[in-house]
C-alpha cells in the first residue's frame, strides 16, 4: 500500500473511495507558497534553537526555497495520496534531501500548520480587496469630480424624493466601499495573531521560540492558547463577511444601474464592451455584468453561511469538519475577485444622460420639501408649512402641473406668505446649492467629501 506519512499505527489500507473523500490537495494546493514559507521559519527556528543541527535546518531551508521555485515554474506534481499541500510538500522534501527532510515536522502539527498557512492567506486576500476596492473608489471619484452640478432625482421608497447630484448619488457608494476596507483591513488584523507552537491543541514540550516564527513571517502577534489557536477560524469569517458585505454593496449598486440602463430611466448607457445582446431579439443591450454581480452576492453569501454552519457545533479543538473552510475561503475570495475589476470596467465606461436626469429631477415634486422650508423661513411653523405645500402638490396633480409652473396667485390661493421669489428658492439648482450643511449635495459639500477618499485611496 501507499505509505503515509501517519500510517505507522495502520495496519490496513484505506478505502480508496474514503482516500479521495479525505483528500484536500485538490483545492488547497493553492497555499503551497504560504505552506513553503512558514516551513522556511520554523526550519530556520528549529536550528537556532538547537532543537535539529544547524546544518540540517539549513539544508532544509535550501530544499523548500528550490520547491517553490520549481512548484512556481510547474515542475511539482502534487499527488493525491499524500492528502493534502503540507503533506506533499514534505514528501518532496524528504525525496529530494533525505533523511533531514524527515526533521522538518519536528515540534509542530499540520493542525497548527494549517492554521499558519490560512492565515497568511487571508492576510493577503485582504490587502489584494483593499487594493481592488481603492481602485473601485478612485474610478468612482473621477465620475463625480466632473458631475458635480449634474442634477438628478434620488429616491426614497424608489419614488422620486429630493433633487440632488449624480457626484452625490456616486459618493454615496463610496463611502460605502471605504467602509469595506475598513473590514478588509480589520480581518487582516484578525488573522495577524501566529498560531505555529500550538501543536496538534496542547503545544509541545520542544522550547521553541514562536516569537522568532512570528518575526520572520510579519505577525503582529502569538496566540495566546495553543487549543485555540488550532480551532479558530473567525478570522476567515471576518473575511468572508467583509466579502459579503462589500457584495452586497456592488448588488445595490447593480441594482441601480440595471434601472438606470432601461428605458423607462434611460440616466446611464453601458458600454458595448460590458453589455451582452440576445439570440432573438436584435435591439436588445443587456446589462450582464451587472445583473451577473447582482447574482453572484447570493454565492458569496453563502460561502459564508456554509462556514457558519461548519462551526457551529464543533468542540475543542480541531475537527476535521474544518477542513471545509477552504473551499469556502477561496470561493469568496475568487468571487469578488472576478467582480470588482469587472464593475469598476463597467462604472469607467459608462456614459451618463445628464438631461434625462435633470428633466427626471423636475418630475415628482422633488422640491417639495423647499417649498415647505420656504414658507418656514418666511415664519410658518413646518407642520403648518407641510400642510400647505401637501395641498399644493395635490393641486398640481389635479391640474398636471409641476409646483415650479403655477402662478404666484395659485401659490397665494394656499398661502399669502409665498412671495415672487419662491420661484428660485424652488429652482433645482438652488435645492441643491442651499444644502450645503457637511455630507449633502452642494458642490462644495461634496467637494469634501471627495478631498478625504482622495487620500484615502493614495
Amino acid at each position: 500500500m501507499d505509505k503515509k506519512l501517519w500510517g505507522g499505527r495502520f495496519e490496513g489500507a484505506t478505502n480508496a473511495q474514503a482516500a479521495g473523500f479525505h483528500s484536500s490537495i485538490s483545492f488547497d494546493s493553492r497555499l503551497y507558497k504560504f505552506d513553503i514559507l512558514g516551513s522556511i521559519a520554523h526550519a530556520k527556528m528549529l536550528g537556532e534553537t538547537g532543537i535539529i543541527e544547524q546544518e540540517a535546518a539549513q539544508e532544509i531551508v535550501r530544499g523548500l526555497q528550490a520547491i517553490l521555485v520549481d512548484i512556481e515554474s510547474g515542475k511539482v506534481a502534487f499527488d493525491e495520496n499524500d492528502e493534502d499541500i503540507h503533506m506533499n510538500i514534505e514528501r518532496v522534501l524528504t525525496e529530494r534531501i533525505g533523511e533531514n527532510g524527515k526533521k522538518l515536522h519536528t515540534g509542530r502539527s499540520r493542525n497548527d500548520q494549517v492554521a499558519l498557512d490560512t492565515r497568511m492567506f487571508v492576510k493577503q486576500a485582504s490587502a489584494d480587496m483593499t487594493v481592488m476596492v481603492k481602485a473601485l473608489m478612485s474610478a468612482l471619484i473621477d465620475i463625480a469630480q466632473v458631475n458635480l452640478d449634474t442634477i438628478m432625482p434620488a429616491y426614497t421608497h424608489l419614488q422620486k424624493a429630493q433633487p440632488t447630484t449624480l457626484a452625490h448619488y456616486i459618493m454615496a457608494y463610496c463611502e460605502m466601499f471605504y467602509r469595506d476596507c475598513v473590514r478588509f483591513d480589520s480581518s487582516a488584523k484578525s488573522a495577524d495573531v501566529m498560531p505555529l507552537g500550538a501543536g496538534a491543541l496542547c503545544a509541545t514540550t520542544y522550547p521553541l521560540d514562536r516569537e522568532m516564527v512570528a518575526d520572520e513571517l510579519g505577525f503582529a502577534a502569538i496566540t495566546n492558547n495553543s487549543m485555540d489557536a488550532v480551532s479558530d477560524r473567525d478570522f476567515i469569517l471576518d473575511f468572508i463577511y467583509a466579502c459579503s458585505v462589500c457584495a452586497m454593496h456592488l448588488s445595490r449598486f447593480c441594482e441601480e444601474i440595471i434601472l438606470w440602463s432601461s428605458n423607462e430611466f434611460n440616466m446611464v448607457t453601458l458600454s458595448d464592451s460590458y453589455s451582452t445582446g440576445s439570440s432573438i431579439m436584435p435591439q436588445k443591450k443587456n446589462p450582464d455584468m451587472a445583473e451577473l454581480i447582482r447574482g453572484k452576492t447570493g454565492r458569496v453569501y453563502g460561502d459564508l453561511m456554509s462556514l457558519l454552519t461548519v462551526m457551529k457545533g464543533l468542540p475543542l479543538a480541531y475537527n476535521k469538519d474544518m477542513q471545509e473552510d477552504k473551499e469556502a475561503l477561496f470561493d469568496a475570495y475568487d468571487t469578488m475577485a472576478a467582480c470588482l475589476p469587472v464593475f469598476t470596467g463597467m462604472m469607467q465606461t459608462a456614459t451618463w444622460n445628464k438631461a434625462k436626469m435633470k428633466a427626471s429631477a423636475g418630475l415628482g415634486f422633488t422640491n417639495a420639501t423647499d417649498a415647505a422650508d420656504y414658507l418656514t423661513k418666511k415664519g410658518l411653523a413646518f407642520r403648518d408649512a407641510h400642510e400647505v405645500v401637501g395641498k399644493l402638490v395635490l393641486m398640481c396633480e389635479q391640474n398636471g402641473k409641476a409646483i415650479d409652473e403655477l402662478s404666484i396667485e395659485d401659490l397665494k390661493s394656499l398661502s399669502p406668505m409665498f412671495e415672487g421669489d419662491v420661484f428660485d428658492a424652488l429652482s433645482l439648482e438652488t435645492c441643491v446649492d442651499k444644502r450645503n450643511v457637511y455630507g449633502g449635495p452642494s458642490a462644495d459639500s461634496v467637494k469634501k467629501h471627495i478631498e478625504l477618499m482622495i487620500k484615502f485611496t493614495k
